[in-house]
């Protein structure tokens, strides 16, 4: 028989409630500027830039130096450990800047992928053991990576993953932090959409009973989930709207209402693909109990990387570029984004990586 085993005091789940809440308020949504020394390099390569700990230093302050309205669509942002402790030119830290604005600091906490034995070449996240939250940071994330291939995913890996992410969780919570829960189901393959659906459907339903079973308090968390999609590689194509049908379907079957906020992930999409599949997500008719927001890296970045050029004359060129997608996607958190055609083209470039980690 159950015992209930109370895990976290009133005042625990009220902080914890009150940071999930302001990071989605509003169409607000996270920025993930949590990528690696080497995912970062490799924009910067794409853009001719060199990759040194200076250049990809002096694109993050110019990000993170705009004016503060970016506090009306950017509730949070994800950063990276080297990140958390930099300094802008004048010797301020990254995250004091950001908090100033009132923007939520958060923290990758996952170390990346480890083969699961007995699989396809499948993994599960390992634990990254830090004390940040007296650094000032408030939210964790940590993602699990699932892929739809022959036997894949498979229970094992379903269920490893959706343990790891629960015991993460748990861990997350009992030291002051929202834990973003991000188990993604990765757009490599050529299934269809309906087959990405039925995945998605088995992943998140194994999370959710995974955190139920580690006494996860689900006011206190966020989810960062893949949209449901079709495979890279598959020919057939499909809708904004048939995206956001199959993907509220299958969040309206498997997370519960008590979670304040849902975040995707873009998961390779290109910017404009993006904002206008989450505003399709929100203009769908389906009851949405959640907010439905963002969490987008290369999806906020693309416009702003192409328009600095590691250039430090661009300043200007670059926060416009960059303000200009937050806007858009708080707009479409609200499903409020009306499309123009006057985007640049890198907004509308694919931003896909097979088997992207970062």
């Amino acid at each position: 028989m159950a015992h209930r085993f109370p895990a976290l005091t009133q005042e625990q789940k009220k902080e914890l409630s009150e940071i999930a809440q302001s990071i989605v308020a509003n169409g607000k949504g996270i920025l993930a500027a949590d990528e690696s020394v080497g995912t970062m390099g490799n924009r910067l390569q794409r853009i001719k830039v060199e990759n040194t700990e200076e250049n990809r230093r002096q694109f993050r302050e110019i990000l993170f130096s705009v004016d503060s309205s970016i506090n009306q669509s950017i509730g949070g942002v994800i950063l990276f450990h080297e990140t958390l402790y930099q300094k802008d030119s004048q010797g301020k830290l990254f995250r004091n800047i950001l908090k100033e604005k009132g923007i939520v600091v958060g923290i990758k906490l996952d170390q990346g992928g480890a083969p699961l034995a007995g699989t396809n070449k499948e993994t599960t996240i390992q634990e990254r053991c830090a004390q940040y939250k007296k650094d000032g940071v408030d939210f964790g994330k940590w993602r699990a990576v699932l892929r739809i291939a022959d036997q894949c995913p498979s229970s094992l890996a379903i269920q490893e993953n959706a343990n790891a992410l629960a015991r993460y969780a748990s861990i997350c919570q009992q030291n002051g932090l929202v834990p973003i829960v991000e188990p993604e189901v990765i757009p490599d393959g050529d299934h269809d959409l309906e087959h990405c659906q039925y995945v998605t459907e088995k992943v998140l339903a194994a999370v959710y009973k995974a955190l139920n079973d580690h006494h996860v308090y689900l006011e206190g968390t966020l989810l960062k989930p893949n949209m449901v999609t079709a495979g890279h590689a598959c020919t057939k194509k499909y809708t904004p709207e048939q995206v956001a049908m199959a993907t509220v379907t299958a969040l309206h079957r498997t997370v519960p209402a008590a979670v304040p906020g849902i975040c995707f992930l873009s998961g390779g999409m290109s910017e404009e693909d993006a904002t206008l599949n989450l505003n399709a997500i929100n203009l769908c008719p389906l009851p949405k109990p959640w907010k439905l927001s963002f969490s987008y890296g290369r999806a906020l970045q693309a416009s702003a990387l192409a328009a600095w050029g590691g250039k430090a004359a661009n300043k200007e060129a670059t926060q416009e570029a960059f303000m200009k997608r937050a806007m858009a996607n708080c707009q479409a958190a609200k499903g409020q984004y009306v499309h123009t055609g006057s985007s640049g083209a890198a907004s509308t470039q694919s931003l896909f990586t097979a088997c992207y980690t970062y």
